[in-house]
Parts: structure tokens; C-alpha cells; sequence
């Protein structure tokens, strides 16, 4: 995983950036929470879990979280938070999850985090392995035809690094992450034993088309993000 100012050293503008901003609050968030199952009395772990807000309102809902990034500056964030309320702590998820025990989670949340991570194999193998029996993996990652637009190679069957400027912060920060096609995607989450129960591209707000009409026909009219919810089958 390449280092990423945007989750360190921006850390605290970042935090406030998606507090209500468009593509994560009115977009990204509300379509991810349309997929995950109830959590009330569950236990769930988010990973990249960024400021917590993720975790806050799993916690609203009744779950018991545990959240994890790679990040400390994220994680310190987020305990400054929601306190002894979730357990949270910093781990490269390039490297799995050595800490967890296996079957242990009844649900694992991964928002616009995996598309930082080269290669999927450990991270999803290491899901699936603290999932319970029948339990959900729900995730969002990058549109790979959004992303193919910035693609070095031209090669829209390869998997590549992609470094761009983002203005999240309101000035631009650079971002690095990997893009790949879509049979990459559900390759490799055949592999880990994953299996494809429900899947999304996503919903604006209802609210955004007076807000701002211009993004809401952008995000009604042209692929943004992925979403997806996994069960285990193997």
C-alpha cells in the first residue's frame, strides 16, 4: 500500500471534507448502508475505517465494532471519536488481519479501501477467514471505467498503479491507488470464497437533486463506485 498524505498528513481536513460532502456522504455512504444487513447485537468489523464515521453509526445501530486502518492518524481520529465505545487500532491490511480470530465477526464493512491494496489475496482471504458461517462482507471501491480513464497503459485488462491530484481538502493532495477490471474483481473474490449476494452502482440522495442538480445527474447518469455485499461459500 502506498503512502497517501491524503490519510496522514491531511488527516483532520479530510475527516471534516466527508463529514457531507457529495461522492462520500450523499453517495457513497447512503448506497453502502443499503446493502448491510441488520447489525443491531452483531459484531462487525470495519476495515479502513478512516474517522470512524463508518463505526459511529454502526455503533448507533446497535453493533460491536472493532475498526482498523492503516493509518494512524485515522486512528486516532477515531478513538478520539467514539472512545472506549469500539475498539480500534492501526494495521497494514496488505498484511491481513493477524490479530482476529477466525469466525469471529458477523460482518465485515470495507469502504473505498481495497482499491488502495495491490493485491486483494491476503485481504480477502484474511475476511473470509473472521467471518462467521452466513456471514456479510459489504464493500465500495472505484468504478474500474471511471478509473480507466486515467489509465498509463491503456490496458483496461491490467491491473496498474494510478496516480492522480484529488481536491477532497479543498487544494489538491496527491493520491495513489490500483486499478483493475472488473473480471480481476470477481476473480479474486471467487478465490478467497466469496461469493456475490447483492451488488450496487450506487444511489444518490433524493436531497442532492435540489442541492445540486448538476452532481445529481453526473452520479444518475455515469458510473462512480462499486458496491458490493459477499457472503461466505467456502
Amino acid at each position: 500500500m502506498k503512502h497517501n498524505p491524503m490519510y496522514a498528513e491531511y488527516a483532520s481536513a479530510y475527516a471534516d471534507a466527508i463529514e457531507a460532502n457529495i461522492y462520500n456522504a450523499q453517495f457513497e455512504r447512503p448506497s453502502l448502508l443499503a446493502l448491510l444487513p441488520d447489525v443491531k447485537n452483531k459484531s462487525v468489523l470495519d476495515l479502513g475505517c478512516g474517522p470512524g464515521v463508518y463505526a459511529q453509526i454502526l455503533t448507533q445501530r446497535g453493533a460491536r465494532v472493532t475498526a482498523v486502518d492503516g493509518s494512524a492518524e485515522m486512528v486516532a481520529i477515531t478513538s478520539d471519536r467514539l472512545g472506549p465505545s469500539v475498539n480500534c487500532y492501526q494495521q497494514n491490511l496488505n498484511d491481513g488481519l493477524p490479530t482476529e480470530k477466525d469466525h469471529s465477526y458477523d460482518v465485515v464493512i470495507s469502504p473505498l479501501t481495497i482499491h488502495y491494496l495491490q493485491d486483494w489475496r491476503p485481504f480477502l482471504k484474511a475476511v473470509h477467514r473472521v467471518l462467521k458461517h452466513a456471514g456479510s462482507f459489504v464493500f465500495s471501491t472505484h468504478h474500474p471505467m471511471v478509473d480507466f480513464t486515467a489509465s498509463p497503459s491503456g490496458d483496461y485488462f491490467r491491473t496498474e498503479l494510478i496516480e492522480e491530484q484529488w481536491d477532497t481538502i479543498g487544494k489538491p493532495v496527491d493520491v495513489a491507488y490500483y486499478r483493475r477490471p472488473l473480471t480481476g474483481i470477481f476473480e479474486s473474490l471467487k478465490a478467497a470464497g466469496l461469493m456475490v449476494a447483492d451488488f450496487s452502482e450506487g444511489e444518490p440522495v433524493a436531497e442532492m437533486k435540489q442541492s445540486n442538480p448538476e452532481k445529481y445527474l453526473e452520479l444518475k447518469t455515469k458510473p462512480c463506485f462499486l458496491f458490493f455485499r459477499c457472503i461466505t461459500v467456502a
